[in-house]
This record gives C-alpha cells, sequence and structure tokens, in this order.
C-alpha cells in the first residue's frame, strides 16, 4: 500500500498550523541557514513547497534543487512556489525509484521517515544517503523517538496524527522508528534544536569517510 498524501494536499499546511501554530515551519527554518552558495539539494517529501521560498529567501540564485514528492498534487502546489533565479526540477516519484547520476552537497529530509515501518527504512536510509557527498549535510526534522517522549500529551497526539493519516493518506506506519541508529556509522552531529515542547528535533548531520 503506497502512501497517498493527494487528498490533503490542499489542506495541509493548514492542518498543520491548527495543530503546531508555525513550530514545525521554525524547526525547518531553523536549519536553512547552513545552505552554503551554488549547492546542489535534494529534498525529499518537500509537501507543498513552502520551504522552497523560504530557501529562497537565503540565496535568490545559483542552487540547483531536486524536488522529490511522491504525491502529484503537492506537486502542483509546490511548482506555484516563487524560486527566483534558483533551478528547481521536480520528480514526482517515491525516492526509492529517483536515481542521480551525481552526489548532491545537501539533503533535506522533512517529516519524511515517520511514515515508514521499520522493515523498510534501512533501504530508504541507504538509498538517499548514497546520494550524498562526503562532508555533504543532511538536514533532518521530525518528531522524537519514543526514547524522548517523556510526556502523555506527547505518546497521545502521535498516536492521533497516525490514526488520522492512516485513514487519509495511507501511512504505513504506526510508531516512530528511532532514527539516531542509522547515522551513527557515518554521520556526525553538528547541530541540534528542540521545538513545540521537545516534541520536534531538527539535526544536521555531516557525512563522514569512515
Amino acid at each position: 500500500m503506497d502512501t497517498d498524501f493527494d487528498k490533503v494536499a490542499r489542506p495541509y499546511d493548514f492542518i498543520s498550523r491548527l495543530v503546531f501554530g508555525d513550530a514545525l515551519v521554525i524547526a525547518q527554518v531553523s536549519l536553512l541557514s547552513q545552505i552554503l552558495p551554488d549547492s546542489r539539494i535534494l529534498i525529499v517529501g518537500g509537501g507543498t513547497g513552502w520551504i522552497l521560498e523560504e530557501i529562497t529567501k537565503i540565496h535568490s540564485s545559483g542552487l540547483e534543487i531536486i524536488y522529490v514528492e511522491s504525491s502529484l498534487k503537492m506537486i502542483e502546489l509546490s511548482k506555484r512556489r516563487i524560486c527566483e533565479n534558483n533551478d528547481v526540477t521536480f520528480i514526482n516519484l517515491p525516492v526509492e525509484k529517483y536515481q542521480s547520476e551525481t552526489q548532491f552537497d545537501m539533503i533535506i529530509t522533512p517529516f519524511f521517515f515517520d511514515l515508514f515501518k521499520k522493515d523498510k527504512i534501512q533501504t530508504l536510509f541507504s538509498g538517499i544517503s548514497e546520494k550524498l557527498k562526503i562532508n555533504g549535510l543532511w538536514l533532518y526534522t521530525d518528531f522524537i523517538p519514543d526514547k524522548y517522549q517523556t510526556k502523555i500529551w506527547q505518546k497521545l497526539l502521535l498516536k492521533m496524527m497516525y490514526l488520522f493519516f492512516g485513514v487519509l493518506s495511507k501511512v504505513e506506519a504506526s510508531e516512530l522508528v528511532d532514527m539516531d541508529f542509522y547515522y551513527t556509522e557515518q554521520y556526525n552531529k553538528i547541530y541540534e534544536g528542540w521545538f513545540y515542547g521537545k516534541f520536534v528535533r531538527s539535526i544536521s548531520y555531516k557525512k563522514i569517510l569512515k
């Protein structure tokens, strides 16, 4: 069963802000200052594309951005975003089907891995990781795994979100996978920020040669 966000594409940002206010936006934007001029960037699961406009506020030209999103409706909304003179290519595919002949300087995965069960994440992670250059940056934002959840409201809210998107968008996961494990071997953490009552983390990782 493939995840399908077409039904919630238009109200997606409204729903997000209704529940979280600007917290999810702030969490993702907190990492964007690390983008260097003339970077080649892969964005995986960028949703409605508002992040493109935030990136453009920092660099209005010189970036090559590949925007991979499995929802056609999300792609259609993202194409309306103002990107100035940055070169943006939209790819309507699941990321595991996207192939690139050259590696990227930066990868951005906002609230992406929370959609999948553990048995699929290793394949997804490896496939994305091989597309990043050594010393490249991976900007990761997502909800915290269970080991960090210390409050009842965090667990309840997470269950409600999985129920909602499981019904409407066929999200296959029902719990968060601890992603820290996957970054341990080949990445160094260079920044970490906590948001929305420490329910959301934004982390930048640098890929290292081991």
